[in-house]
């Protein structure tokens, strides 16, 4: 491997090929699931290194395994145990390219992190509407690697619809350039959507060119309690049917999940949080005014109450107060982590269907592993939930999370499928969920998969063992 080091080093130079040293940052996955060990971290600079050093380790038979930000949650941008993969991390490419005003496009590189597009986009006076708990530190080629989801898919869709254009290279090194601003181009196959959700395994994603709006006039935050899921997919119903895709936010989150965060989290105020099984969080954005976007809001809320799908309703009085309440509802993905080590579940149900997958899937789990906590919360507004399963209070958690694991997935997948759902809403499969893919998704769909995994990377030289199992 001397031969193939000595050629990236010349690529990237010396500095941007790390061998030694404490290589955590890239090695461990966020969550700390998984550590691996790299042959190199190695950290091209712009596109043409990115070309080179697939072509070099190619040549020498060595599979790359992509990172943005290292904020995965299923195992999919860190290294295996073996030592003998490139970890090709992208953070050095940060440009944003440019902005077209008139054309509502921004081009930026793929180790861009998100909050720093959002900020790009704010001082145009545009909106990337793009928007997750880590975008402090995911990265844009992550975010499109994966499709990520977030808060305002409800308005806006996952990352796959803020896309118009990727410049990516291949597994056999070449630079395929579509970094096009169109929004109609029907001239063959869509081919930036064969690499955005890929995660990796199809190509690397070096730049993209993304959809700007324009930025709303007002935006407002509400919180409201509802008595149970039925009642909160109520409030949705309602919601969407007086404003429409003004409704750019809607995330339900349970008692317990909640509580975590009035537990470590005391310095922020939980609205009713002994008063109701579920919150309601919402945000409408507004167009004309801040005082016609109130209007609507309250009218909305009273309309909830009255109905009894909300029992008790707040609005924010300033960005504040709105920026407190989403603090709270990001926040408790740490509460969780902080109370132990959980099984976490990224998955999607038909919202009509969401009410009876929660009240049966709650009473199987309960019944089945007695004391077990479940911390619901998630996007109900697009139909996802992050369904996750903390130990017995006071138990082990590392023993739970080895002894129950396996079984609990079983039991929370097999109702999913049951529901009609999927196993993945936004986190994508990785190497977690790579050998569950196949109980629950077609055969038909997975020969698919394979064949164009085998035309566009024959070698299997990008990200092996991630989306479909070796």
């Amino acid at each position: 491997m001397t031969a193939l080091l000595d050629a990236l080093r010349t690529v990237v130079g010396p500095a941007n090929v790390l061998t030694e040293g404490d290589l955590t940052a890239w090695e461990q996955d966020w969550r700390k699931r998984a550590r691996g060990k790299a042959l190199a971290v190695v950290r091209p600079g712009r596109t043409t290194e990115v070309a080179a050093v697939v072509q070099a380790c190619a040549a020498a038979g060595v599979s790359i395994v992509p990172q943005g930000g290292n904020t995965g949650l299923v195992v999919g941008g860190v290294p295996d145990e073996s030592g003998t993969q490139v970890l090709l991390s992208l953070q050095r490419m940060a440009a944003v390219r440019g902005i077209d005003r008139e054309n509502l496009t921004m081009t930026v590189e793929a180790g861009c992190v998100l909050q720093a597009v959002q900020e790009a986009a704010d001082a145009a006076d545009l909106l990337f509407p793009l928007s997750l708990a880590a975008e402090g530190s995911c990265t844009i080629g992550g975010n499109l690697a994966t499709n990520a989801g977030g808060t305002q898919v409800l308005r806006y869709g996952n990352t796959r619809e803020l896309c118009l254009g990727l410049e990516v290279v291949t597994a056999q090194g070449d630079v395929w350039d579509g970094l096009t601003g169109l929004r109609k181009d029907n001239t063959g196959y869509d081919l930036r959507q064969l690499f955005i959700g890929s995660e990796g395994t199809l190509g690397i994603i070096t730049a993209a060119t993304l959809k700007l709006y324009p930025k709303p006039a007002a935006t407002l935050t509400a919180w409201a309690a509802v008595p149970d899921m039925g009642a909160a997919v109520r409030l949705l119903q309602l919601a969407q049917g007086r404003l429409g895709s003004g409704l750019t936010g809607f995330e339900v989150m349970g008692r317990f999940a909640l509580s975590l965060v009035g537990r470590h989290m005391p310095q922020l105020r939980v609205p009713f949080l002994q008063e109701s099984p579920y919150g309601v969080l919402l945000e409408n954005s507004d167009q004309e005014s801040q005082e016609h976007a109130r209007a609507q809001f309250e009218a909305v809320l009273e309309a909830a109450l009255e109905d009894g799908c909300a029992t008790d309703a707040v609005v924010a009085e300033n960005l504040a107060q709105a920026q407190q309440l989403w603090h709270v509802r990001e926040s408790i993905p740490l509460a969780q982590a902080q109370e132990g080590l959980n099984i976490k579940h990224d998955i999607s149900v038909p919202i009509s269907k969401i009410p009876a997958f929660c009240a049966d899937t709650d009473a199987l789990l309960v019944r089945e592993i007695p004391g077990v906590r479940l911390v619901n919360f998630g996007h109900l507004g697009d139909g996802n939930l992050h369904y996750n399963v903390q130990a017995p209070e006071g138990g082990d958690s590392a023993a739970f999370l080895r002894e129950q694991e396996e079984r609990v997935n079983t039991l929370v997948y097999d109702q999913v499928q049951r529901f009609g759902g999927s196993i993945s809403a936004e986190h994508g499969i990785g190497a977690l969920k790579a050998q569950k893919l196949p109980h629950y998704k077609s055969a038909v769909a997975l020969s698919l998969m394979r064949a164009v995994k085998q035309a566009l990377d024959p070698q299997g030289t990008l990200n092996p063992g991630r989306v479909l199992h070796r």
